[in-house]
């Protein structure tokens, strides 16, 4: 009697419910493609130095010049001067309680998110999230035992929330309210108004504020950031930067999260991220010798955003292709790295996003993101970077546009078949 066949390895069940399609199916399938000799534009990542930037080199120097000194384990929350130039930065915005011992540096914002949700969430406890949203965000929720609870972000509303729809999802099980700002995929920058009507959902209902503004320096036109935590006050916030966007360093792996608020209020939560911290031992110590020359340092980013640079012109370029096409609907981006088009016409007749980008790829050499997988109900939406050139923006649209009068005369002519169909009958 034969053996029974050895079974395979399971993995946990919750990760069914988990989607990052930017390192996903069609990631996969690109790289399938390179290997045949194919070439591709790659739209999926916000990866600066895939597409020629570098870290500024005061921040290089910074590392080179102390290398020797990185060998040893460093504290848990993270190198103290680094701490200490974090929290300087910070209160110089107007953080209240802006302290180093409140401040964790990570291996990038994303080990940061996920250390917090562990130190907040009981299983079943939800969070608010915006829809779109970055998707780690629904990932780390989920992961963590959490429940993800969406408010809109419409596309009709400039991807703005709408604060009331926002505290009808407030429920006995909520624990804390996510806000991305400037927003990915969206762009979108929130005013100050809106922040505080936040603020005050938050408030009323003792919700831990999850701020993520890895974009705040980036800006375009005459758009304005503005940073939760002084908004809050003494109320329990955790806002989270880092080097990857603004410094082009995102290999680098260097984020932070800053706790403010009552320190009665914040305690718990405190202690709880600094054992998990600890657990880890610490955060990469080359990457950290970098913060203080990032928050002292000349400002590298705003030269890139204005008018001539080459974000803004690259900003301008999808802006213009979006809208010289018949196809293609944008909300201008105010800020981030990214634009977030809606397909429209004849060409939204029964469109898949994620058939759409593999369409797109196969066929025209683009890859890009589809718009579901950051968590929206809808299908006809698509996510590019704006980190290619704008002569590379511009044949992108180009080939995208392409495709979708392909689609669009598909659909017509479907349509027409139906309605002599139809006559016929």
């Amino acid at each position: 009697m034969s053996a029974p066949a050895p079974l395979p390895v399971s993995t946990r069940q919750r990760l069914s419910e988990v989607r990052y399609e930017i390192r996903g199916e069609l990631a996969r399938r690109a790289g399938e493609l390179e290997a045949q000799g194919r070439t591709l534009i790659k739209l999926n990542i916000g990866n600066p130095g895939s597409f020629g930037f570098r870290a500024p080199a005061h921040l290089q120097h910074a590392i080179a010049d102390d290398m020797d000194r990185t060998d040893p384990y460093t504290h848990q929350q993270g190198l103290p001067h680094a701490r200490e130039a974090i929290a300087a930065a910070y209160a110089r915005r107007g953080m209240p309680d802006a302290h180093a011992d409140r401040v964790f540096i990570g291996n990038g914002v994303s080990e940061l998110i996920d250390m917090a949700l562990r130190a907040l969430l009981n299983p079943g406890d939800e969070v608010l999230v915006p829809s779109p949203d970055y998707p780690l965000w629904s990932a780390a929720t989920i992961l963590n035992d959490g429940r993800p609870v969406y408010y809109r972000c419409r596309p009709e509303d400039g991807f703005a929330p709408d604060p009331n729809e926002i505290e009808t999802l407030v429920s006995g099980r909520t624990r804390a309210i996510v806000l991305i700002n400037p927003n990915n995929p969206s762009g979108a920058s929130y005013p100050r108004a809106l922040l505080e009507r936040i603020v005050a959902i938050a408030r009323k209902h003792n919700l831990l504020l999850l701020v993520d503004e890895i974009y705040d320096q980036i800006l375009y036109d005459d758009a304005v950031f503005e940073p939760v935590a002084p908004l809050a006050g003494d109320h329990p916030c955790l806002t989270f930067s880092g080097l990857s966007k603004v410094h082009r360093a995102c290999g680098w792996r260097v984020g932070w999260g800053l706790l403010s608020g009552q320190a009665s209020r914040v305690a718990e939560l405190r202690a709880a991220m600094d054992l998990l911290s600890a657990l880890r031992l610490c955060a990469n110590v080359p990457g950290q010798l970098a913060i203080e020359a990032a928050v002292n340092g000349p400002d590298t980013i705003s030269p890139l955003c204005a008018p001539g640079g080459r974000l803004y012109e690259s900003r301008k370029a999808v802006i213009a292709a979006c809208a010289a096409s018949e196809h293609l609907d944008l909300v201008a981006p105010a800020g981030a790295l990214y634009a977030f088009p809606a397909v429209v016409g004849e060409a939204a007749r029964g469109f898949d996003d994620h058939q759409f980008a593999l369409q797109l790829m196969e066929e025209e050499g683009v890859l890009v993101v589809p718009g579901s997988s950051f968590n929206v109900p809808y299908h006809h939406h698509f996510r590019v970077t704006l980190l290619p050139d704008a002569a590379t923006i511009a044949d992108v649209f180009g080939r995208i546009d392409r495709l979708l009068t392909r689609r669009a005369e598909a659909a017509g002519k479907v349509v027409q078949l139906a309605g002599r169909l139809t006559a016929a009958r």
